[in-house]
């Protein structure tokens, strides 16, 4: 099979490469346009709704903090109240009473409520108009919070600062001016013995705007002048959207739109709204608002709100559509350059390969004294060096190994010769022991045979008996010391012959290993 060089398989691959790129990238690129546009959409939109979400809670916690400082300046007025008062029932409290303490204390106005038939009234006002006030009029919550602190209890308010018998409420409209946009801060204790609870309360319309500049309402007017992509921005609540009733009672004051503006309101909306009153959770989708595709963002905070943002999809798409024509552009005239570059430097990589490539040839060939220069600073010097250092340590392996492989050529034919004569002698010597040793045996048992025979006739004798027995032990001791030493002999000489055997072999192999190491050139 025909090779096909690296050079030309870089070339071509690279051309088919662009030339793909060129046809297929417009397609690709809008594709994945679309898909990193809503990538980017989506990040931005939530970078920007966390950010909002954290502003209105920081702004919302610096409001309340400011109110609740209020909160417990209308407790100390609320305490010292009953104390002027001085008195368990609500009957013996007179106007005059309450007037005076309204003006000492520079109050809005002082009321007093206490129990009247099945319900808690106004009984006693430095404003008339405050007379009659009853508090099951304004909702179950009201009332049953007016009955727990005429019994001492602390009442459960959401919203209000409470403690046993006394409740301070938020900064909020009153509720017996009609038509006019009066802010009050109102509070309501109940003196400990008494059969009725004051209510002292002071304007708040500067306290109420003060808390509007620096609350939520403020800060979203400044996030929507500050970011060309922001339209509006809203905190909603889904519960007033599932039932607009909750927006006319009393208590708790509740609204559709709790802060900022929700002018591009549509059908969906409150659909969509109403749906998160019970299951809350992330939407957005994009509207087309007067001409002009409108991002809007629904995300769920506490207290069962929704922050609200239209982003303007226009201003927020634009720059990425004509980034992504610049980016194919300049893509393409990134690959030419890329291209142009690659082969050139490619180029040199080949030609530093093809320097150990044939420095590896050599090698294969048995020539250990080949070495390759590549001077680029790169892995290929890397490798080249490393190669030039292996063919030099082969060399001198080579080299230890063919001086070993004589060293030990010569030793095995040492032994093998000092092996061949040791074979000779241990031969004579053990046929010489055997036959002494089996002389030296007979002597042994013709002297015993003899000795038997003088013996045999006293062999009733039970000494003789004895001395008989022992002999025939004798006889048996000489007989195994004479086989042992004939073993022995034996064994020797076969240990002898193993070893002549085993160094004429290991002489045969170093012969070989030296014709093996006469191939390499050294």
């Amino acid at each position: 099979m025909k090779q096909t060089s690296l050079r030309k398989q870089l070339l071509t691959r690279i051309l088919s490469v662009l030339l793909l790129i060129t046809v297929l990238s417009g397609g690709i690129q809008l594709y994945f346009m679309d898909k990193q546009i809503d990538y980017e959409i989506d990040t931005q939109s939530s970078l920007i709704a966390d950010s909002i979400n954290q502003g209105i809670e920081e702004t919302d916690l610096a409001a309340k903090s400011i109110e609740h400082q209020i909160d417990l300046k209308m407790f100390g007025y609320a305490k010292h109240i009953g104390d002027l008062l001085g008195k368990e029932k609500a009957e013996d409290i007179t106007t005059e009473e309450l007037i005076q303490i309204k003006e000492k204390l520079n109050l809005s106005g002082l009321t007093i409520f206490s129990r009247a038939d099945n319900d808690i009234v106004a009984v006693k006002a430095t404003d008339q108009k405050e007379i009659g006030f009853s508090t099951k009029n304004f909702g179950e919550i009201v009332y049953q919070a007016s009955d727990d602190m005429l019994n001492g209890k602390e009442p459960a308010v959401p919203g209000g600062y409470t403690e046993k018998g006394l409740l301070v409420l938020p900064i909020m409209m009153s509720g017996t001016y009609e038509g006019q946009p009066l802010f009050f801060k109102y509070a309501y204790y109940h003196p400990e013995g008494t059969d009725y609870f004051v209510n002292p309360y002071i304007e708040a319309n500067e306290v109420y705007q003060f808390t509007q500049d620096v609350g939520p309402n403020s800060w979203i007017e400044t996030m929507v002048k500050e970011n060309p992509f922001i339209q509006e921005i809203a905190v909603l609540d889904p519960k007033v959207f599932e039932n607009p009733e909750l927006a006319e009672q009393y208590w708790p004051p509740m609204k559709k739109v709790v802060h900022g503006d929700f002018k591009f309101e549509t059908k969906k909306d409150i659909q969509l709204l109403k749906n998160l009153a019970n299951y809350p959770e992330k939407r957005s989708y994009v509207q087309s608002i007067k001409g002009e595709k409108v991002l809007k963002l629904f995300i769920p905070i506490k207290n069962n709100q929704v922050i609200y943002i239209a982003l303007d999809y226009a201003e927020m798409t634009d720059p990425l559509y004509r980034h992504s024509i610049i980016l194919f552009v300049t893509g393409l005239v990134s690959l030419l350059g890329l291209f142009l570059l690659s082969f050139g430097f490619f180029n040199r990589i080949y030609e530093n390969i093809q320097k150990i490539i044939q420095q590896i040839k050599l090698l294969e060939a048995g020539d250990l004294t080949a070495k390759s220069q590549v001077n680029d600073r790169s892995e290929l010097e890397q490798l080249s060096h490393s190669t030039n250092r292996m063919a030099e340590r082969l060399n001198k392996l080579i080299k230890d190994t063919q001086e070993q492989a004589t060293k030990t050529q010569r030793l095995s034919i040492l032994l093998e010769a000092e092996a061949s004569q040791s074979i000779e002698k241990m031969y004579g010597l053990s046929t010489e022991a055997t036959m002494k040793s089996r002389d030296q045996l007979y002597e042994i048992t013709s002297f015993m045979d003899e000795i038997v025979q003088i013996l045999d006739s006293y062999k009733d004798n039970p000494k003789v008996k004895y001395i008989l027995d022992r002999l025939d032990t004798m006889r048996e001791v000489a007989n195994d010391r004479t086989a042992a030493t004939t073993d022995v002999t034996i064994t020797l000489s076969d240990l002898l012959q193993s070893l002549h055997g085993q160094s004429s072999e290991l002489s045969d192999i170093s012969n070989k290993l030296l014709d093996y190491m006469a191939k390499f050139k050294l």
